[in-house]
């Protein structure tokens, strides 16, 4: 099957600098237009399903992709962006003076390091597995992900999907990458961090 997953939209903490996590924070109006540009996309392709995190600006985000399809909206917790515990609300600026120990475990990247308070890249990769792993059985050909960009970047790593030697920090907003899960479960990229369907660049905020 293929896969095409979507990190949402900008949202107001993504404009404004702020660690977001399972904060339920709204897209903002450049992440809407973001969206409709995503929805015009998809709208062009074989997408027999629609999946999506159940937080705010992913939803929001694929509401503009069910209507551009017609497909029904299904959510999925596991794949709701990482726990980020004390990072949370805060902005990325304050991070290395209020809690420099932490943040520099993060920058690490860890895979083992709890975010206190949250959890930790292993945790994150496995419940995006699993989530990919149940849209590849329920059978269809082409299905969406509206999803966040610490999940999908950490999924995408436990898969094997990015290229060797590259390491990848997070995804664009609005961006799409495609992925082909075999009948065992492997995956294979087509398409990582695309964002030429996009109107405006993808460093705009």
């Amino acid at each position: 099957m293929i896969l095409h997953c979507v990190r949402h939209g900008q949202s107001r903490y993504n404009a404004e600098g702020r660690v977001q996590g399972q904060s339920d924070v709204p897209l903002s109006e450049f992440g809407r237009r973001q969206s409709a540009a995503v929805a015009r996309a998809l709208a062009a392709l074989p997408i027999e399903a629609l999946y999506t995190s159940p937080l705010r600006r992913a939803l929001e985000t694929a509401r503009f992709i069910a209507a551009a399809t017609r497909l029904a909206i299904r959510t999925d917790p596991r794949l709701k962006e990482i726990n980020a515990g004390i990072f949370q609300h805060r902005l990325r600026a304050d991070l290395e003076r209020l809690y420099p120990t932490e943040f520099a475990r993060w920058l690490s990247r860890d895979p083992h390091f709890t975010i206190p308070g949250g959890e930790s890249r292993r945790a994150l990769a496995r419940r995006g597995c699993e989530a990919l792993a149940a849209i590849r059985r329920a059978g269809h050909e082409h299905a969406a992900v509206v999803s966040h960009g610490r999940l999908l970047v950490v999924t995408l790593e436990a898969l094997a999907a990015l290229p060797e030697g590259q390491p990848l920090e997070s995804l664009h907003n609005g961006s799409i990458t495609r992925l082909r899960l075999d009948t065992a479960g492997r995956a294979h990229l087509l398409a990582l961090n695309q964002t030429d369907h996009l109107d405006d660049p993808p460093d705009a905020r």
